[in-house]
């Protein structure tokens, strides 16, 4: 799942992008409301978390627009007014949500699994290729009824594999899926981590080729699964 931050403090983006990553979203930050403006119209995102007091365009005036142009991606405002007239304001300029620093992780990402739910974007059935089946709300994935435990991007990096089916996907194609803007790594890393998926699929019974490699064009599972 992909989050777009909107944050003008860059300590506090920082901190919220390590805890957001290690509960497996990626996560696209911004620092000003023009440019939050222009990266969520460009991108695809589940969620947008979005600061109140902004440079260039506050927050209040980014939603209102956004919602003015027909945008529906649930947006969480999270800022330090703390008064009831505050939440109202925000709420409805079109908000979905509302929470006041500093920010408690374990309840926002709660909230962030809410509007998912909400939006209709993460309340979906498991994703199931013969005996392997994943859960894109536990993030559980097992073969044979044997667990695997998998690092946040395998976790993505299996689920974009299952979603795709048969489909060819390059390297450059998984990163632009699996990495923020911004924090993009060499094709090799990307190599390393579906050796690193592949170690872990074979170790529970799954075929050496489960994933093949289409020399000079990419990655698919394999065709006759």
């Amino acid at each position: 799942m992909r989050l777009l931050l909107i944050e003008d403090d860059i300590c506090l983006a920082e901190v919220l992008v390590e805890s957001l990553s290690d509960y497996g979203y990626i996560v696209d930050v911004v620092h000003d409301g023009e440019m939050g403006w222009e990266q969520a119209i460009r991108g695809n995102y589940s969620t947008i978390l979005l600061d109140v007091n902004l440079p260039k365009l506050n927050g209040i005036k980014l939603c209102q627009r956004l919602r003015s142009r027909g945008y529906t991606v649930p947006i969480l405002m999270i800022t330090a007014r703390d008064a009831n007239i505050d939440k109202v304001i925000g709420l409805d300029a079109g908000a979905d949500d509302y929470m006041v620093k500093p920010v408690n992780i374990i309840v926002l990402m709660a909230r962030i699994r809410a509007l998912m739910r909400r939006g209709k974007v993460a309340a979906e059935t498991n994703l199931v290729w013969g005996d392997l089946i994943l859960n894109p709300s536990s993030h559980e994935v097992t073969y044979n009824e044997k667990n695997l435990d998998l690092t946040p991007k395998e976790f993505a990096l299996l689920e974009l594999f299952l979603r795709s089916g048969k489909r060819l996907l390059s390297r450059p194609a998984i990163i632009s899926h699996l990495w923020a803007t911004g924090d993009v790594p060499s094709e090799e890393a990307v190599k390393a981590h579906i050796k690193y998926l592949r170690k872990k699929l074979r170790i529970v019974g799954m075929p050496d080729d489960f994933i093949e490699t289409i020399r000079g064009l990419g990655y698919r599972l394999k065709s006759d699964n």
